[in-house]
């Protein structure tokens, strides 16, 4: 390949299993791999900084071309425990809804709950950051990644998006997929896959590399995230793209 394949991934704990096997794979040797928050990398992929990233799914409609280039994605069969609506009251109870500036999906995914399933008359506030005490009274607050892990340990009721999209739906949902703004050689794409694939076959040394202080790192990346791109969740992902249209 004429150039190196620029890549951006979000720098959470849920991505680690993915990120693991690229470490010594070969595929480095065409690749320059960068990290940073969901929302940010989505505005490198969108505005062609780079050529693949794992970025929100919600951000598919903005890109003029777009191609899911791997197996894997960041998806949930039932609770992923880290984007979480946070809060002191029940759900009805809820006035207001400060939303987490650092993902497009999540805060679609919660807008498309609150109008659809829980049919909430609430107030959005956007944030950048630093919001996570306001979170009281009817107050309420989206919190995803290594934050929301943290947050549970808070917020006396914690509503679970993904479940709930699951009740909704049942349907699961994909937050992230490796989507690239250009075709790419179908080599680099086996050998990428080949890399994410690594991770996964090898969790306990992951979680064996990495610590939360706030929660099961074995449960979450057995049992919350789902990592495989099944047809069950590329018919969640549509679903959920028919309702942003």
């Amino acid at each position: 390949m004429e150039r190196k394949v620029k890549v951006a991934a979000v720098s959470y704990l849920n991505t680690k299993p993915l990120l693991y096997g690229f470490k010594d794979h070969k595929v480095l040797r065409s690749m320059e791999l960068t990290m940073d928050y969901p929302a940010k990398i989505a505005r490198q992929l969108i505005d062609g900084e780079v050529d693949v990233a794992l970025v929100p799914v919600a951000i598919i409609p903005k890109l003029k071309e777009y191609h899911i280039i791997a197996d894997f994605c960041i998806g949930a069969e039932g609770p992923v425990a880290s984007v979480c609506l946070f809060s002191e009251v029940p759900l009805q109870e809820i006035k207001r809804i400060y939303l987490d500036y650092q993902s497009r999906t999540s805060v679609a995914l919660l807008k498309v709950l609150v109008r659809d399933y829980w049919k909430l008359n609430v107030e959005f506030v956007e944030t950048a950051g630093g919001y996570e005490d306001q979170i009281k009274g009817t107050d309420a607050g989206l919190v995803i990644g290594d934050r929301a892990l943290r947050q549970r340990h808070i917020s006396p009721f914690v509503y679970d998006l993904a479940e709930a999209w699951m009740r909704f739906t049942s349907l699961p949902f994909v937050f992230a997929a490796w989507i690239s703004n250009r075709p790419l050689p179908i080599e680099f794409i086996q050998l990428f896959n080949d890399a994410n694939s690594i991770g996964l076959n090898s969790l306990p040394a992951v979680v064996a590399e990495n610590s939360s202080p706030d929660y099961d790192l074995t449960t979450y990346y057995t049992q919350n995230i789902s990592y495989r791109l099944t047809p069950a969740k590329r018919q969640g992902m549509q679903r959920f793209l028919s309702y942003l249209q």
